[in-house]
């Protein structure tokens, strides 16, 4: 029988959380679904740990995240596509939940679930900030990442239409689909702590210097797209000038003078759309 939900599962050295992510998924109380672990050029032991279990395996050389979901994708082959990093941990009944919304919700294409934050194996409280929203939000999205990979699961036909992960954002490439994503549809939120997200190791990728670099490009890429409204236009400009300036103050001080003058370009290049006004400089 065809699978109904494709999970996919990127992995690059984290032997040590896998299996555990494994096994929440085998651990679900719904199971019409196809596992597919796409191995970005781990060389540990995933290999062996991965015979253990009932899943496709697809390897190859180091990519990225992007480039490894977007594998999972086009190997998939359910109607619904779930996504699970593996540092992180499915609750018994998330899937199930979430093909229960999509039941009743059949014009609905994204939904979400709660999560519990571990930080160093320590439970934390996610800040007001970061608390999801649900419904159209594309306002909160422009200002950081509210849409988590692993509490997330949409409709495959939404790929079709949005595309898949921009492969060249080595990181932020989830907050550059989700833009593309809020400025088109609604994404719904279960208020169920469903995913257990842990955080706080060295290998992640949110430690990475410069995130703001590709939020930055992500909005002026999402800026020029014809679905966009004026209002959102207005407030993707007006998040790229926050956003600008706060990061070229940070490259100035590290003295990367060619990062000062890529924002500005793209600055410019936005205040040259028509009904804007002159491109105003920014604060040094």
């Amino acid at each position: 029988m065809r699978p109904l939900v494709s999970v996919i599962i990127p992995t690059y050295n984290r032997v040590k959380f896998l299996e555990e992510a494994l096994n929440s998924v085998f651990a679900q109380d719904y199971s019409l679904l196809e596992v597919i672990v796409v191995d970005d050029g781990s060389s540990d032991e995933t290999p062996q740990i991965i015979t253990r279990y009932p899943v496709k395996y697809l390897k190859g050389p180091r990519r990225g995240v992007a480039t490894a979901r977007n594998r999972g994708i086009l190997a998939s082959q359910g109607e619904l596509i779930a996504f699970l990093d593996s540092d992180d941990l499915w609750k018994p009944q998330k899937i199930r939940r979430q093909v229960e919304f999509f039941e009743h919700n059949p014009r609905a294409v994204a939904v979400q679930t709660e999560e519990i934050w571990i930080r160093k194996g320590k439970r934390v409280n996610p800040r007001r900030k970061h608390q999801k929203p649900s419904g159209f939000f594309f306002d909160r999205a422009l200002k950081l990442c509210l849409i988590s990979p692993s509490a997330v699961m949409l409709r495959r036909k939404v790929f079709q239409e949005i595309g898949l992960f921009n492969e060249k954002f080595p990181v932020c490439e989830d907050y550059e689909l989700w833009l593309r994503l809020a400025a088109r549809y609604p994404v719904y939120l279960i208020e169920e702590p469903l995913v257990v997200k842990r955080g706080g190791h060295e290998d992640q990728l949110s430690r990475t210097p410069g995130l703001d670099w590709f939020r930055l490009k992500a909005i002026y890429k999402i800026y020029h797209e014809p679905v966009l409204s004026i209002s959102m236009r207005l407030l993707a400009l007006k998040e790229a000038i926050f956003k600008g300036n706060i990061y070229q103050q940070g490259a100035f001080k590290r003295g990367k003078l060619w990062e000062i003058w890529e924002i500005r370009k793209m600055l410019k290049n936005i205040f040259s759309s028509p009904g804007l006004p002159p491109y105003p400089a920014l604060k040094n």
